[in-house]
């Protein structure tokens, strides 16, 4: 018995350096890709509350859009690491070009989303005199669709190849190159006029465009994928291959679009109790979004931990790189939530020097630290799954989750009930909770036998089962 449990302490141990390695630089990378959202707050925020307002409903409804476009491209992540893990090298070159294909048709329908937003935000009943601006802001942003699903393609290309330092690095140049496009083009400087919401979202598109390139050069004139020759030739669009990374994307993106829709309505509704709700709430969301990324990180390794596991074959190794994601999470999130229950107001006030705006975030943090856990598990048990390409029941458990149980939970509190803002953060946690226990409890039943092997084995060439 003491050597099993020796054993086991080194597998623990080995599963949780390799994690935890993988997730360091995801988990900066995407810091700094909420980062770069944190700065359009602070820099709106200390402009005008208006501009504020503005650049929240416009980053919301932006939000709808631009997790459905990742969501699609992340299925090139598992597809690869199970292509990594089963030493089919030769298959990961004309894979990630058809992915290319994919990020194009995307941005097309992101950019298009963007800029035709508008009766969507009339039908949620934004504040008539936000439209204008908030509609600026989309429009000029539109121009950054094609660099932000480039960008996710270069990255699921790495990330699957268990090379995750680049997301770090990347992320980092585009929060550095936001922060003086942002300052110059909000409050007009170097004799150039003041744009307001219109500059943050054309500060956003070129800062997504040079992460596009910067990345591809870094990846063309790089030494760590010149075997696989990723730009020696660009094929003509494989239906074959399309059709696996959509059998596996768009149920990936409908999940994040039944969780992102969540937050973005509940922030859309909140608008109608007027500008201090809407500050409030976009502070704690911001914080709430920040602490987010430390069990997103983890999830995202944990993919590529489950996919190359499932690409070897190897049942014990899927259920270590999983159980050892939840254990990991489960450790982040308790200092996520101690530091908002212990100094919400403290973390309010960075954002802003309004006391009504401050007195409400704080209010809000403190119930953003009770579903900290709930959140960690739910990211994290998705990630497992994703890395066994299981992607269409966690879809229909989110969208039960959020859509029967959260959404009518905070509706109700925050409409009938006379809850306002706090009601609907109530219906959050019940959705996040909901989410978390029916998708763990998914991971261990597809962990119990052999049943994830057909599809996680399958060369993404083929056309996926009936």
């Amino acid at each position: 018995m003491s050597s099993i449990l020796t054993l086991d302490r080194a597998r623990f141990a080995h599963e949780m350096r390799a994690t935890v390695k993988l997730a360091l630089p995801l988990i900066a990378g995407q810091l700094s890709a909420v980062g770069m959202g944190a700065v359009d707050v602070a820099l709106a925020g200390h402009y005008n509350a208006h501009t504020l307002a503005a650049v929240a409903v416009g980053a919301n409804v932006w939000t709808l859009g631009l997790v459905s476009a990742i969501g699609v491209m992340m299925a090139l992540s598992p597809s690869v690491a199970q292509l990594d893990g089963a030493r089919r090298h030769g298959e990961i070159g004309p894979l990630f070009r058809q992915a290319l294909w994919l990020a194009a048709a995307l941005s097309v329908l992101l950019w298009f989303g963007a800029r035709h937003s508008l009766p969507l935000l009339r039908l949620l009943g934004v504040d008539p005199a936000l439209l204008v601006d908030a509609e600026a802001f989309l429009h000029a942003l539109s121009w950054g669709a094609p660099g932000l699903c480039g960008y996710f393609t270069l990255r699921g290309l790495c990330e699957g190849s268990s090379w995750t330092r680049p997301t770090m690095l990347f992320g980092m140049f585009g929060l550095v190159v936001l922060v003086p496009l942002d300052w110059i083009l909000i409050y007009g400087k170097f004799g150039l006029p003041a744009l307001g919401a219109e500059g943050a979202g054309i500060a956003n598109a070129l800062a997504l465009w040079l992460q596009l390139l910067a990345f591809a050069a870094y990846l063309k004139f790089g030494r760590r994928f010149r075997h696989l020759g990723l730009f020696a030739r660009m094929e003509r669009p494989d239906w074959h291959a399309l059709r696996h990374l959509l059998w596996i994307g768009v149920p990936m993106a409908v999940t994040l679009l039944m969780e992102a829709g969540l937050f973005v309505i509940s922030a859309l509704l909140i608008s109608r109790f007027g500008t201090v709700a809407i500050d409030g709430h976009q502070i704690a969301i911001n914080v709430a979004s920040v602490t987010f990324m430390l069990p997103l990180g983890l999830a995202l390794a944990v993919t590529v931990r489950v996919g190359n596991a499932a690409g070897r074959g190897n049942a014990s190794a899927v259920r270590w790189a999983g159980n050892v994601g939840v254990a990991l999470t489960l450790a982040t999130q308790a200092v996520s939530a101690s530091l908002m229950l212990a100094i919400p107001h403290a973390i309010a006030h960075v954002y802003s020097n309004d006391p009504r705006v401050i007195a409400l975030a704080a209010q809000l943090l403190i119930l953003a630290g009770v579903f900290q856990f709930s959140d960690g598990i739910q990211v994290v048990s998705n990630g497992a799954l994703r890395g066994l390409k299981d992607t269409r029941m966690p879809m229909l458990i989110t969208a039960f989750a959020y859509w029967a149980v959260g959404m009518p939970i905070g509706a109700w509190l925050a409409f009938g009930a006379g809850w306002g803002v706090h009601g609907m953060w109530v219906g959050m946690i019940a959705g996040l909770t909901a989410a978390a226990v029916l998708l763990f409890a998914r991971w261990l039943r597809q962990t119990r036998g052999d049943g994830w092997r057909r599809l996680a084995l399958a060369p993404f060439v083929e056309s996926p089962p009936a």
